[in-house]
């Protein structure tokens, strides 16, 4: 229901948006900032039009310098917009296959020059994972979503997947974790009454922090840091 509310109290807008996104997937005349500047500034007239509020903490977090990756919870549909409006640098996500021909999310992935990963091709995940790598070497910022994919159980995490973290531990990077709260309720509820979505960026895990940890080990940490600012968060609030 939201996202039909979106689209129509956008409706005169969508060409000409659509228009200029198509535009910049030409990466060969955008660069990486104009292109994702243009996402930046587009989402949070999308969000407010959709009534739903971005409550954001610790942008101070956030390495100074470039090539780090983000794991958040993964929540549904919208994490991506509650990053998009709040993230300033450019990042780059990692999609699952299902979403590639979508309109629209197509583009974006041009844009963003996002990595489109098969989660049921090994071989290909882990090509996706040494080509993340890479890119976080040359400074490029990642978002990955290290559940595999999205909870069915609101606030509460699924298990992360220690494999996900190989692209941060091979380009012995910053780990910035992310905790999403009531990210699912703006497109899995069944309502247009205003919402506010809370989007905390935690402090990030340098290699020294981590370089004797195990992937496994680096997930369930990452993971139940997560889960504590939920918790903690939905307590303070009640």
């Amino acid at each position: 229901m939201r996202i039909a509310f979106m689209v129509l109290r956008s409706i005169f807008n969508l060409p000409y948006w659509f228009f200029h996104i198509v535009q910049l997937c030409n990466i060969e005349k955008y660069d990486a900032s104009t292109r994702y500047a243009y996402l930046h500034k587009l989402v949070p007239i999308v969000n407010r039009r959709g009534r739903v509020k971005i409550d954001c903490h610790g942008l101070e977090h956030l390495p100074k310098e470039t090539g780090y990756v983000m794991f958040p919870n993964h929540q549904g549909l919208f994490d991506a917009l509650a990053f998009l409006e709040t993230h300033e640098r450019p990042f780059v996500t990692v999609m699952k296959k299902e979403v590639k021909d979508t309109i629209l999310l197509k583009q974006i992935i041009q844009l963003l020059q996002a990595e489109i990963i098969d989660r049921e091709d090994i071989r290909q995940s882990m090509q996706v994972i040494m080509n993340m790598s890479k890119r976080v070497k040359t400074g490029e910022n990642f978002l990955i979503f290290a559940e595999g994919t999205r909870s069915r159980n609101g606030n509460t995490l699924l298990e992360f997947k220690g494999g996900s973290f190989k692209s941060a531990t091979n380009a012995r990077c910053p780990i910035v974790p992310v905790a999403l709260i009531d990210s699912f309720k703006p497109f899995d509820t069944n309502s247009l009454k205003k919402l506010t979505v809370q989007i905390h960026y935690l402090k990030p895990l340098y290699y020294e922090d981590y370089k004797d940890m195990k992937s496994t080990e680096i997930a369930e940490l990452v993971s139940s840091t997560i889960q504590d600012k939920i918790n903690s968060e939905i307590a303070r609030t009640k």
